[in-house]
């Protein structure tokens, strides 16, 4: 897993190197101050020449000027590499979300995603500072203190040998107390994001069934979930003040009560001010140096869980691949369904589709029709692989889809969605998601197609109007019209349209397919509806029950064989579905 993550570090190598370079010379600094400033005040006893305290004291600056500029330019270099390394972490999980079939986004929820982009990286980064900088710093300031401590101080610096193990063993309990309520955060991170997602997305919703203080109550109790677990975690990290003070005082109070008795008692022989002076210096960096790395092992700990749910993202493996050798360009727009079965779970005992059996000339027009939880939208998903079958097989242009190179498949397959997406920009923006290199020209003659070019004009920008994220300041109907335009633009050997045409009227409904035959007749056309009007003149309607087709024919064959399309059409037509 470290492995794997240290992959992203690439380019950034440099100035992790250079903060481990400037780190030492840091320390060395500062550890080989309170030495030289020891033997300046044994010194000063002796009464030292003025010019030697001049020199002495010019030395003591430039090393203090030093190490200060090193201390600067680590910050600097430990920055610049944590933050380069977290773009590249966010850069490799998003092109890995990127590859995800559907099955994979399943396994993780859109609010879990996020949480592992935003904070889980951030908590990754701020380890990745801390170890490349002060890991390094505080264990190498530690191992110099101690030995400069032995060297000025012999006997007296014994202290330390009761000292550490006392700090380093209540640090271990504290972080070890502290860790399970910082894993629970986590989780509990990803249960806020989605209620923020769901309440935002569903905006609407919620006003109109005036439950905001619903969401409000739910927001409040995941909120006050997190805080209390990190509350408890702060409290126990928070005795690392106190039992880092305790230590500290304990060894002053120790080295001057028996330092000074040394000094009084030997006359200076055994150890003198200076020393002394220096291990109360020394004292103070070896346990600030044990403080900071017990504050690294709680936030290094705490990142394991981040640095694990990363990994996961990383290390899943897209179910849906490429072949070997991909066939790069598709012959025509024929579809074959040859026993076609699916179920989305492998563990699920019931199939979504079953037995499916279907030929699909290519510049056909097809109609889909059936109830709810019929799997109309299972059944088109598997024709751009956006699912893989679970058995048999789906040709398009006589070649098993699978064969295909999937982004030249989904290139040549257009769909518009149950859930039209547009995304934040201007329209013409929008619309080149379809084709990138579309003139304005060829814009707007796939808008006049899809009825969309009247509603656009109205707007005092055109087609610059500027679509807010969602496309919230557009309404479903033009919502779907201007997917369907950016569909158009594809010019594609299959188009599909899942329920795309749901929030329109009839006569504009009935505009839409008449364009289709003048732009695209040579597309094989799918259309998925809940009114019989809007596939009445397909060339083939299916109708699905229950994952399986129940009966395949025009109108006229359908109204002798089918009862459930019988059953449909007169629903309707009493129901006035046609008049609406």
């Amino acid at each position: 897993m470290i492995k794997k993550l240290l992959s992203c570090v690439r380019e950034y190598k440099k100035p992790t190197i250079l903060t481990f370079i400037f780190i030492i010379g840091e320390v060395i600094i500062e550890c080989l101050i309170p030495f030289i400033t020891a033997n300046l005040v044994n010194q000063m006893k002796a009464d030292i020449h003025m010019k030697t305290l001049l020199i002495t004291g010019l030395i003591l600056i430039l090393m203090a000027v030093v190490s200060l500029a090193c201390g600067g330019l680590a910050g600097y270099t430990s920055a610049k590499a944590s933050a380069g390394f977290a773009k590249n972490l966010r850069h490799d999980i998003f092109d890995k979300i990127q590859d995800f079939s559907f099955e994979n986004i399943d396994k993780f929820s859109s609010s879990s995603l996020v949480t592992r982009l935003t904070t889980d990286i951030t908590n990754v980064q701020m380890a990745y500072m801390m170890s490349i900088r002060t890991a390094i710093r505080s264990p190498l300031m530690f191992i110099f203190s101690v030995i400069m401590a032995y060297i000025m101080g012999g006997a007296l610096a014994t202290t330390f040998v009761v000292v550490i193990p006392v700090l380093g063993f209540g640090l271990i309990i504290i972080g070890r107390k502290a860790m399970p309520a910082f894993h629970r955060v986590f989780k509990k991170y990803d249960k806020l994001n989605e209620s923020v997602e769901e309440n935002v997305r569903a905006m609407r919703v919620v006003k109109g069934f005036a439950r905001e203080e619903y969401e409000k109550q739910k927001f409040n109790v995941a909120a006050d979930d997190i805080r209390r677990d990190f509350t408890h975690a702060e409290r126990i990290v928070a005795f690392n003040g106190p039992l880092m003070q305790i230590c500290m005082y304990f060894n002053m109070i120790f080295v001057m009560i028996v330092g000074s008795r040394l000094i009084i008692t030997g006359r200076g022989t055994t150890i003198d001010v200076g020393q002394m002076s220096s291990m109360l210096t020394y004292g103070v960096q070896i346990l600030m140096s044990l403080m900071m790395l017990s504050m690294i092992y709680v936030m290094v700990t705490m990142s394991v869980e981040s640095m694990k749910r990363i990994a996961e993202v990383l290390d899943e493996k897209p179910t849906l691949t490429n072949p070997e050798s991909p066939i790069t360009e598709i012959k025509d727009g024929s579809i074959d369904f040859d026993n076609v079965s699916f179920k989305y779970f492998k563990k699920s005992k019931k199939f979504a589709l079953a037995d499916v059996n279907l030929h699909i000339d290519s510049g056909m027009t097809v109609g889909i029709l059936g109830g709810t939880g019929s799997s109309k939208s299972t059944l088109v998903q598997l024709i751009p692989r956006l699912y893989d079958t679970t058995e048999g097989s789906i040709k398009i242009g006589g070649v098993d889809v699978r064969n295909y190179d999937l982004e030249i498949l989904r290139d040549n397959v257009a769909m518009v969605l149950q859930k039209n997406e547009l995304f934040s920009g201007t329209i013409k923006e929008n619309l080149r998601w379809g084709n990138e290199n579309a003139t304005d020209d060829q814009l707007i003659e796939a808008c006049k197609l899809a009825q969309a070019d009247e509603f656009i004009s109205a707007f005092p920008d055109g087609y610059d109007t500027y679509i807010e994220q969602g496309g919230t300041n557009v309404s479903g109907g033009q919502k779907q019209r201007l997917c369907i335009a950016r569909a158009l633009l594809k010019r594609p050997k299959i188009l599909i349209l899942d329920d795309s045409t749901s929030a329109v009227d009839t006569k504009t409904d009935a505009l839409i397919r008449m364009g289709f035959k003048q732009f695209i007749p040579e597309t094989t056309k799918l259309i998925i509806a809940q009114r019989i009007s809007s596939v009445q003149d397909a060339d083939m309607i299916i109708i699905l029950d229950n994952g399986k087709i129940a009966a395949v024919g025009n109108h006229d064959e359908l109204m002798k064989s089918s009862d459930i399309y019988r059953e449909i059409l007169e629903q309707q037509t009493n129901g006035g579905a046609d008049d609406e």
